[in-house]
């Protein structure tokens, strides 16, 4: 994919709104997958696309304690993958034919490579050996303050396969290199880390927080990487675009904030949330109602989830924002965590690409249970070509 967008436009305060009138209309999944319940909780999906016959491509989902499911374009489910004890997958991402995976549960990365011939399209290759990503022990693990979003992708100059990975309850961002280990599994090595921050100076001189629960910072999760340049959305604050080198991290860069940015408000024991604590000084942004989650790149456009509203943005030279709304027998989509763009020609289904996105909230639930799954949606009905 090519960079998102030039320097001097990386400031979405220069991006101009698409007027509604002119904004294509709301689009509706093509397909969706099969509703998942607790503890099968849909949460993050991924795109494999086979270079052979892309349409047999596979999108594979993150169940959280359920473990990993793919899917054909068809959106049928193709194999369930249990998380295993102590297991929680939260994140997926692909690079070649290996999906990633954050193991929230333990700490660790999980890989699978991906083969759409062989009677199981998922085969764990994961090292044994992988150490925590994050905990210097399992004590620290049981702590669970683990590996939480991820993106994968491959440096463009070197052809490191690399893993960007945020780290729960803390503001910490991780980048590990992917190494082919003598007995055919995969593990990973250390990059570098940062720590981006949990205060922020307002333009008053003020500083803020944003309110978390006791002994929590401001959570980071939903990440893309693009090229050399890693893009995270930590949820009560905003969108970071992260510059990358073969030794680390460059500078953080906040592009866009939430709403609710600068938004005074103080955890109340009593209800167990965070309630007002002032007035609105009004220096949130315009797009994002938080928390900020799910990101993906295409076509020199940044695509958000917002997750507060129900709403997607897609930044780029018109910023613009949409729902994906009911239609063609398929429901509208609501909380999205998660979402993943290939830009790739998937045949008859999926000619222009395809945009796979988490729906939090699948109708009708399946009795008293609240139900998630996975939507598919043609790329051109949300990046008009």
């Amino acid at each position: 994919m090519r960079r998102l967008l030039p320097a001097a436009v990386a400031a979405l305060s220069v991006l101009t709104a698409v007027p509604a009138s002119a904004a294509p209309r709301d689009p509706s999944p093509v397909l969706q997958t099969q509703a998942f319940a607790e503890p099968a909780d849909a949460d993050d999906p991924a795109i494999w696309v086979n270079p052979r016959d892309p349409e047999r491509s596979v999108v594979v989902g993150t169940l959280k304690e359920g473990g990993l499911a793919a899917f054909d374009l068809h959106a049928r489910t193709l194999q369930l993958v249990p998380a295993g004890p102590g297991g929680r997958f939260n994140n997926v991402d692909v690079v070649g034919d290996l999906a990633v995976v954050s193991d929230r549960g333990r700490d660790r990365i999980r890989v699978f490579r991906i083969d759409p011939a062989a009677p199981q399209v998922l085969r764990d290759v994961t090292d044994p050996a992988a150490p925590p990503v994050f905990s210097a022990s399992e004590s620290e693990v049981d702590e669970q303050r683990t590996a939480y979003g991820l993106a994968a992708g491959r440096d463009p100059r070197t052809g490191v396969r690399w893993v960007a990975v945020t780290r729960r309850h803390e503001t910490r961002v991780a980048l590990l290199r992917l190494v082919d280990r003598p007995d055919g599994s995969v593990g990973t090595a250390p990059i570098a880390t940062v720590d981006l921050p949990a205060t922020f100076r307002l333009p008053d001189g003020t500083t803020w927080s944003p309110c978390e629960e006791p002994g929590e910072r401001p959570q980071l999760e939903g990440s893309v990487l693009d090229g050399r340049v890693l893009y995270t959305a930590q949820e009560d604050v905003g969108i970071w675009r992260i510059p990358l080198t073969g030794q680390g991290f460059g500078r953080p860069e906040l592009i866009d904030r939430v709403r609710s940015y600068g938004v005074p408000r103080r955890w109340d024991e009593a209800t167990g949330e965070c309630v007002p604590d002032g007035a609105d000084p009004g220096f949130g942004g315009k797009w994002l109602e938080a928390d900020a989650e799910g990101l993906a790149v295409a076509n020199g456009t940044l695509f958000a989830s917002s997750q507060g509203d129900s709403r997607f943005v897609v930044y780029g030279p018109r910023t613009r924002d949409l729902r994906i709304a009911a239609g063609r027998g398929t429901d509208s989509v609501e909380h999205s965590d998660g979402s993943a763009i290939s830009t790739a020609s998937l045949g008859r289904a999926f000619p222009h690409g395809l945009l796979v996105v988490h729906d939090g909230e699948r109708r009708p639930a399946i009795g008293d249970l609240a139900t998630t799954g996975f939507a598919f949606v043609r790329l051109e009905d949300v990046l008009p070509r």
